[in-house]
């Protein structure tokens, strides 16, 4: 009696895996497949550098290369005023009176301001 009990609880068994397997692909049916599946949804969703992270950083290099490049153009221009003002006195007598609005002792120093 119980081996006949067992029997048909084997075959009910058997019936619904057959329909649960009906809905799953061939592919994840083999648990190397589903082994591949479970690696790639692990590294693209819970590792610590996921796709959300990877995407996040290769943004952060994006902007940090256009500021680096913004840097060096500012750089080569502040080395050729330095230059510029090093060799040559009167321009550097031109650069103090318009940046820093110096003036000689006999001279007296009148600062426009545009309204907005």
């Amino acid at each position: 009696m119980l081996l006949a009990q067992l029997a048909l609880d084997t075959s009910e068994l058997h019936a619904v895996k057959e329909k649960v397997l009906r809905f799953v692909p061939g592919f994840l049916r083999n648990r190397y497949g589903a082994g591949m599946l479970a690696m790639v949804l692990w590294l693209g969703l819970f590792a610590d550098y996921d796709l959300y992270t990877m995407f996040k950083l290769r943004l952060q290099l994006h902007s940090m290369v256009q500021q680096r490049d913004h840097f060096e153009v500012q750089i080569g221009e502040t080395r050729a005023q330095l230059h510029e003002l090093t060799s040559d006195q009167e321009l550097l007598e031109k650069f103090a009176r318009e940046k820093y609005l110096m003036k000689r002792d006999n001279e007296d120093v009148f600062v426009l301001v545009a309204k907005k």
